[in-house]
């Protein structure tokens, strides 16, 4: 039997959990489970910027940018224009920034989900809407997606779960849109590198267990993983 590919989740803060009583460096359950479910062994891995990240990475077949807390508007450019903005944290986004260029320049798989999208559209130079009129949190909907074979999906229609409140806005240098909302949300995202990578806005980890295109996504990623 062929081994798991290993694959990097870098970490996210949280100011206290009821588990630890104080301050914390979490990943969803769900996401972990999933990506298991899908074959690979998941692994978190501590955000510390200025990381040799080839020294780092060097086991590691894939990386998986998951959701989290808001990007610091900063980052884009733009001043803090919306109360919901929540969860901005710079070590993360530092972390995240060096995680994601360092996975496009070496050609890792890359699965960017929601957080994670928006975070490589802003590496890449775009922006984001701060707060959705509308927005998609506990969000169900249906997803049009172009080529959904890239995503292992056998059909274009997905039906999909959300958690945002933000959203590309302007495009980053070299990606190209592969899927919308009905209400023209950008909700997948081609990621120009010399590997297989993809941003996901809506949470496949939300529903993999049930719903066997969710859990299709995350295998096409692991199986490309397991090229590496």
């Amino acid at each position: 039997m062929a081994a798991r590919p290993l694959i990097a989740i870098p970490a996210r803060f949280a100011e206290s959990t009821s588990a630890t009583g104080s301050s914390a460096i979490v990943v969803a359950e769900s996401l972990v489970e999933s990506l298991w479910l899908a074959g690979a062994e998941p692994l978190v891995v501590y955000p510390v910027t200025g990381s040799d990240w080839n020294t780092r990475f060097a086991t590691f077949a894939g990386i998986v940018l998951p959701g989290g807390g808001d990007i610091s508007p900063a980052t884009y450019g733009q001043e803090l224009a919306s109360a919901e903005v929540y969860g901005v944290n710079e070590l993360q986004d530092q972390t995240d920034f060096e995680i994601a260029r360092w996975a496009l320049n070496a050609g890792l798989p890359l699965l960017a989900i929601c957080r994670g999208c928006q975070l490589v559209n802003v590496a890449l130079g775009g922006t984001l809407v701060q707060h959705m009129d509308d927005d998609h949190r506990d969000h169900m909907h249906q997803i049009t997606v172009d080529e959904p074979e890239q995503l292992g999906l056998d059909s274009a229609q997905v039906y999909s779960s959300c958690y945002h409140h933000q959203a590309i806005d302007r495009l980053g240098e070299g990606l190209e849109v592969i899927a919308r909302s009905a209400d023209g949300v950008v909700e997948a995202v081609r990621i120009p590198s010399k590997g297989w990578a993809y941003g996901i806005q809506w949470h496949p980890e939300h529903t993999a267990v049930e719903n066997p295109d969710q859990l299709a996504v995350l295998k096409k990623f692991v199986a490309e993983c397991s090229r590496n």
